[in-house]
């Protein structure tokens, strides 16, 4: 279950069209410029993660309705197997696999994250973003360089970070191989 940029673009300037939302105000609420928030929108830029978390926040609806056009429908259980999460293709080189995604009434959104290993990378500034809420990230294989706004901690195997993302916060794949780990992000 892939999706389509424009598409995704589509549903969102619909969404923000029923809510009566001005691209101002998106662009506020996403805390984009109005200028990035309209090539998200036109589908002429690709879409962050944290772009499309905020986007749902503004509009009320699950992250999954903006990616699929489809509502969650499950709510007793839902298992996704090895391999079968709904990819989700964000930063680059970033792969996501959203592991709930049938799922209605989230109170989180699990994702198994892979992150791959970029030599250029290694000595510059991490992007930090931000979102409300916190993350719980854990490390599967590889190493994890995290900036948490001033500090940096690299994570190994077995290492397990807790964060308020409302704080500046970035990672990047070190160590010469890709990082997998799985993140939680927590609603508030």
């Amino acid at each position: 279950m892939e999706f389509k940029l424009i598409e995704v673009a589509e549903r969102i300037r619909t969404l923000r069209e029923i809510m009566e939302f001005t691209e101002e105000e998106m662009a506020e609420k996403t805390h984009v410029s109005v200028e990035e928030y309209r090539a998200f929108e036109s589908g002429n830029a690709d879409f962050t993660f944290t772009f499309i978390f905020k986007c749902a926040e503004a509009f009320g609806v699950d992250m999954i309705e903006i990616l699929t056009g489809e509502k969650p429908k499950l709510s007793f259980y839902s298992i996704v197997r090895s391999g079968t999460g709904l990819p989700i293709s964000r930063r680059a080189g970033f792969s996501y696999q959203h592991l709930a995604y049938r799922f209605t009434g989230k109170y989180s959104e699990p994702f198994l994250v892979t992150a791959p290993y970029n030599e250029e990378e290694q000595n510059k500034p991490i992007h930090l973003s931000h979102h409300e809420g916190q993350e719980f990230d854990f490390i599967l294989s590889g190493h994890l360089k995290v900036a948490l706004e001033d500090k940096i901690e690299i994570l190994g195997p077995g290492d397990a970070i807790y964060y308020d993302s409302g704080h500046g916060h970035g990672m990047i794949a070190t160590g010469g191989e890709p990082c997998t780990f799985l993140a939680m992000i927590l609603k508030k």
